[in-house]
C-alpha cells in the first residue's frame, strides 16, 4: 500500500511539473506590418478600428502581436524602399492603403500575405487580376473607383446649387487619375458643371493650383484620393479656407481636420474587415483563396463650422442625408 501510494504521489508531482511546463511554453507572436503613402496621423486612425477587431478576436500587442508602421509621408517613390525593409522583419503579412503601396509590396515579396486595407480599383490597377480569384499573395478591400467621384461631384453640386466650375486637385503620380478625371468630365456634363484638371507634381505647386483654380473662376474644388495630398491635407484645407472654395474630399480625416465634406467608403468597417481576412490569412488560409471585396458602406460627412468659415449656408436636403455632421 506504501509503495502505490509513492508511485501516485509522485506521478502527481510530475503532473504537476509538466502543466506549468506546458503554460510557460512561448505563445507564438504574430507580426504585422503596416505600408501607407500618407502619415502617422492616417495610419493611426485607419488602424484604430483594425485593431479593436483583432482584440475582440484574441490578439493583444505585446503578448501574441506586434504591428510594425513604415510611411511614406506623401513621398509614393518611398514605397519600394520602405516594403522592401517590412519584407527584411520578416512579416507575417503586410497590410497596405493606397494602391500605390500594396503595388509596391506585392513587387517586393511572392511569399508574404498582402492584405490590402484600402486601396484604389486593384484590378484596373493591374494589382489583381480578378476579384472573386486574386491568385498570388494579395488579398483584402479595394474602393469603388472613379464611380465615387461622379457621386462626390453630384452631392458638391447639391451643395453648391449655383456650382459652374470646379477644379479637380490630382497628382500625376497616380495612374488612375487619368480615368478619374474622365468619369468625373462625364458626370459633369450631365449636371452641366465645368472641370479644371489641376496637376500637382509635389508641395511647391499646391499654392499654384490654388492660383490657377482662382483664374479660372473655379467656385468649387475636388481633391483626388492619395498619399500625397493626404500627407498636404492641412495646407490644402487652409487654401481652400482662404479662396472660399467649397471642397469635396475623398476621406473624413480631411473633414475632421477641418475640411467640408466628404463623401466615400466607411474605412473603419473596411479595416476591421481587413483585421478578420489577417487573421484568417494567421490562422492558415492562403491569401489566393480569400475574395477580395468592394465596400458595403458609404458615409457622407459634413462639417458645419467649415462651411461657416467661407459663407456657405448647407441645404436642410444635404443635412439630412448625411451619416454624421460636424458642428
Amino acid at each position: 500500500m506504501k509503495r502505490k501510494i509513492t508511485v501516485v504521489t509522485l506521478c502527481a508531482l510530475l503532473l504537476a511539473l509538466c502543466v506549468p511546463a506546458s503554460a510557460q511554453q512561448p505563445q507564438k507572436v504574430a507580426r504585422i506590418c503596416y505600408l501607407g503613402a500618407a502619415d502617422a496621423s492616417t495610419s493611426a486612425f485607419l488602424m484604430k478600428p483594425f485593431r479593436e477587431r483583432l482584440r475582440e478576436i484574441g490578439y493583444v500587442e505585446g503578448q501574441n502581436l506586434t504591428i510594425e508602421f513604415r510611411h511614406s509621408e506623401g513621398k509614393d517613390e518611398r514605397l519600394p524602399e520602405l516594403a522592401a525593409e517590412l519584407v527584411r522583419l520578416n512579416c507575417d503579412v503586410i497590410v497596405t492603403v493606397g494602391s500605390g503601396a500594396a503595388q509596391a509590396a506585392k513587387n517586393a515579396t511572392k511569399s508574404i500575405p498582402v492584405v490590402m486595407g484600402w486601396g484604389p480599383d486593384a484590378v484596373r490597377r493591374g494589382i489583381l487580376a480578378e476579384l472573386a480569384r486574386p491568385g498570388g499573395n494579395v488579398t483584402g478591400l479595394t474602393d469603388m473607383g472613379a464611380e465615387l467621384y461622379g457621386k462626390r461631384l453630384e452631392l458638391l453640386k447639391e451643395t453648391v446649387p449655383k456650382l459652374a466650375r470646379v477644379a479637380f486637385l490630382r497628382a500625376p503620380s497616380n495612374p488612375e487619375e487619368d480615368y478619374n478625371v474622365k468619369e468625373t468630365e462625364t458626370v459633369a456634363r450631365f449636371l452641366g458643371v465645368g472641370i479644371q484638371s489641376l496637376e500637382v507634381k509635389g508641395p511647391d505647386d499646391i499654392e499654384g493650383a490654388f492660383r490657377a483654380a482662382t483664374k479660372g473662376r473655379a467656385n468649387g474644388l475636388m481633391v483626388a484620393a492619395g498619399g500625397f495630398f493626404a500627407f498636404h491635407r492641412k495646407r490644402i484645407i487652409d487654401l481652400t479656407e482662404k479662396n472660399r472654395l467649397p471642397t469635396m474630399y475623398p476621406s473624413v480625416t480631411y473633414v475632421e481636420a477641418g475640411g467640408l465634406m466628404t463623401y466615400g467608403e466607411n474605412r473603419s468597417e473596411m479595416f476591421r474587415r481587413a483585421a478578420e481576412i489577417v487573421d484568417k490569412i494567421l490562422k492558415g488560409t492562403k491569401p489566393a483563396d480569400i475574395p477580395v471585396e468592394r465596400p458595403k458602406k458609404f458615409d457622407l460627412v459634413i462639417n458645419l463650422k467649415a462651411a461657416k468659415q467661407i459663407g456657405l449656408t448647407v441645404p436642410p436636403e444635404v443635412l439630412a442625408r448625411a451619416d454624421r455632421v460636424i458642428k
